[in-house]
This record gives C-alpha cells, structure tokens and sequence, in this order.
C-alpha cells in the first residue's frame, strides 16, 4: 500500500464533477487521499488542476451509440486503470458505472464504488421497454463483476435497483447526495418587487421544462404578475435535451427568461421569491438542497428525489408529475402567500443542516472509501490486484 491511497473519480463531464463533486473530492484530499479525476474536458480542466487534483483527459461522449467508438472508450479506461492503478475508483452515473465497472475488473482493481446520481432516462416510466431491458441486463451484469459497491441517494432508487434484480441489497448503500456548504448557500431575506420564480436545471425536457413554460403561460393569462425564469446549460448530449430554438421561442413568446448557465447560483436564489422542479425522476437534486439551505420555499413534483427534500405543506408543496395544471396552482398559492414562504424556508434551511451538510455526508462517503481501501489493501497483499 502507498503512502496515500489513490482515489480516481471517474466522471463524463467535467463541469458536472466541479459542480457535484468538488467538494467531497477537496474532503477526501483533506483525508489524505491522491485524487484523480478522469472526465471529459471542455472548460473547467484549469480549476480541476488547480485544485491539486490530478487531471486525465477522457474523450467518452455520453450519447454516443457508435459500437466502434464505445469499445474505444471501454480501452481507453482500461489503459488509463492499468496506468494508475488506483485504489479505489468512484464511477458517477450510467455510463462510468457501465464502462468504468468493466475496465476496472480487466485491470483488477479490487475496490469500486458505482454512485448513481439518479436511474437516469432508460429507467423512467413510458421509455422503451427494449431499452430498458437492454441497460438492465447490462447492468446486472457489470454490477457483478469484482468487489463494488452501489451508491444511490434514496430509497425508491435502492429499492427499484433491488427489486428488478439488478444488484442484491447486501451490495448497496445509501448515501444522500454529495453535501452542501451551508456557509455558500446561506440563509437569504425575502425579496421584494416582482416575484422571480426560477426552475434551475439543465434544459432537459425531464426536468419538467415544458410543464414549467406552460404553467407559467396559465399563470400569465390568469394576470399574475411575476418573472418565470430557466436557469442552466443546455445539455447536447443527453437525449432529453431541449433544443435551443425551442427554448429562443419562449423567450421571444415573452412567457419565460432564460439565463442560461450561472456561476453565482447564491445569487440567483437571493432573488428568487420561490423555486420549482417538476422534474419526473431525480436522485437527490442538489438544486433544490442549495435552494433549501438558502432559506426558499419550493414547488416540486411528487417523485423519488424531489419528495425526499421537498415535504408537502412542511417546505414546499409536491405536485402531481407531467402536470402543468396543478403546477400553476401551487406556484399561485405560494406566490399570494408570503408568510407560508417564509415559514417554510426556515423549515427548509433546518432540514439542510440537519441532514445534507457538508461535513455529515463527507463523512459518510470518507468511510465508505475507508472500507473500500481496507479491501484494496487485502486483495493486494494477496496478488490480486
């Protein structure tokens, strides 16, 4: 064993590592961990590095369907295994899992960590049910290769991934999302003037886009005076992207703004009076966990992920999924009731603090690749690895 284990995060992009992971990654560093993330590069390799963390250049594209390209990708991650050997990887989403999962048992590193931020577009209810069998058995498969372990963020996403026989329960964990840091995200006043009402996500019709763009049209129509606003990139390579001239045209409908991506989130909460995700299927949104601990109010749907942040009538009201009817409805009756907001943002600041903080999920996740580097210890004094 090294003097400092190494930890390698195996991520598609590297925008969604600094905005996911970052933060747990500076905690295991603190813990004495090597960290290395390899991920597709487009505009935040610079910040990675310097970080001190180390940088591998990945050229995985998520929706790529190539055969030709993908088994490229799969040989690419096994030289880069082979070349590292790090002594745990923690592969993030389906892709990693999948490829990640496989490169690793070629190269026979013995701790793996598969982390789900959510079941993703293949397992949402009405997608094709050859595709759905497809990722399963791929799944399934993968998932029993080697010593790994399945992190989800919640309960429905355990139990479906146990209850479709995709991984027995002794080999997964339950860890809510990565942490927020509740002096970034920190309490905010109600704002005054026009209500902003924001749904911060990519600009993914699963998001629940659409249902937001026409509840905010039912909203206009009935005179409510309030600015709906889309806050995210848009997202090219996921198959639920929303095309950009679609979202042009409901900007110059004047329905809804779209900011596009944004750096001072803190900010963007701090202006808004209310926060909404009708997203149909989530792990932990840390979107609405960084509105929580701001102190705001949300209207979300009643879905695995949402549901566990969002109580009903506690911090925020739950809505009916693909529903922009009851949508419009609860961002009415938060938006004419200022003490509700207010009530239910401390509730909601609480329950951050309670349970999503920063250094309580670090925490977990740091024992679980304590585990994991017990086990990489053992199998490598055994000549397994």
């Amino acid at each position: 064993m090294r003097d400092r284990p190494r930890l390698l995060y195996l991520i598609t992009e590297d925008w969604y590592f600094w905005s996911h992971r970052v933060d747990l990654a500076r905690a295991a560093r603190e813990a004495g961990y090597d960290v290395i993330v390899a991920t597709r590069v487009t505009d935040h390799g610079e910040r990675i590095r310097g970080e001190g963390f180390q940088l591998e250049r990945l050229e995985m594209v998520r929706r790529s369907r190539n055969p030709f390209r993908e088994v490229i990708a799969v040989a690419e991650l096994v030289r880069l295994y082979r070349r590292v050997r790090p002594d745990v990887v923690h592969h993030v989403a389906m892709k990693p899992i999948l490829y990640g999962t496989l490169a690793a048992w070629c190269t026979r590193i013995p701790a793996v960590i598969n982390a789900f931020a959510g079941l993703g577009y293949a397992f949402m209810d009405g997608r094709n049910r050859l595709l759905r069998w497809c990722v399963k058995t791929a799944l399934s498969t993968v998932l029993s290769l080697g010593h790994s372990v399945v992190l989800v963020q919640n309960q429905d996403d355990q139990d479906r991934l146990v209850g479709e026989r995709v991984v027995p329960a002794s080999r997964t964990r339950i860890i809510a999302g990565s942490g927020i840091d509740v002096s970034v995200y920190s309490l905010q006043p109600q704002p005054s003037g026009v209500p902003i009402v924001v749904l911060p996500a990519r600009m993914l019709w699963d998001k629940g886009v659409g249902e937001f763009v026409e509840a905010a049209r039912r909203l206009k129509r009935k005179g409510i005076h309030a600015r709906f606003i889309l806050v995210g990139r848009q997202d090219e390579h996921n198959p639920a992207a929303i095309p950009e001239i679609r979202l042009k045209e409901w900007v110059q409908e004047g329905v809804i703004e779209w900011w596009g991506h944004r750096e001072d989130m803190p900010a963007v909460y701090a202006a808004a009076m209310l926060i909404v995700l009708p997203s149909y299927r989530e792990g932990l949104p840390k979107v609405l966990l960084e509105a929580a601990a701001c102190g705001k109010a949300m209207v979300a749907t009643d879905v695995p992920g949402c549901r566990e942040i969002v109580r009903d009538r506690f911090n925020g009201l739950l809505v009916f999924p693909r529903d922009s009817v009851s949508l419009a409805a609860a961002i009415e009756e938060l938006l004419s009731d200022r003490e509700a907001r207010e009530v239910m943002g401390q509730r909601s600041r609480a329950r951050v603090m309670a349970e999503w903080s920063g250094p309580r999920i670090h925490e977990q996740v740091l024992g679980l690749y304590q585990d994991m580097v017990k086990v990489s210890a053992i199998d490598r004094s055994h000549g397994y690895a």
